[in-house]
């Protein structure tokens, strides 16, 4: 469809009742500090592999929330387990360890 010289395309709607939530409890349980993120982005902005690839752990940490793993499947492997982004986080999530936990959870329910 075309409405005012833009192209409305297929909507991006997110179905959070039928999503696959196993990854958020199990990395809830693991790494209880998780459910602080606020999602400010300062594990982002102070990320090495984020400068140096197209890593971007809030993206990770949104798309894991929303039960959206393929994506972030792709990605974790990227992180250099610096421990830049725990320094920075103003709440304190335990951020390298969570993104250990999740590689954990995939590794042993992938199919």
């Amino acid at each position: 469809m075309n409405f005012w010289g833009f192209n409305i395309s297929e909507t991006r709607s997110i179905n959070y009742d039928t999503n696959d939530k196993g990854m958020m409890e199990y990395v809830a349980k693991e790494v209880p500090s998780s459910k602080l993120c606020i999602g400010c982005g300062g594990c982002t902005a102070g990320c090495t592999a984020g400068n140096l690839t197209d890593f971007n752990i809030r993206k990770i940490q949104m798309l894991m929330k929303r039960g959206e793993y393929k994506e972030a499947r792709e990605q974790l492997h990227k992180c250099m387990l610096c421990g830049k982004c725990m320094l920075v986080c103003p709440r304190g999530v335990e951020t390298r360890k969570m993104i250990l936990v999740m590689e954990n959870y995939i590794k042993n329910n992938s199919k």
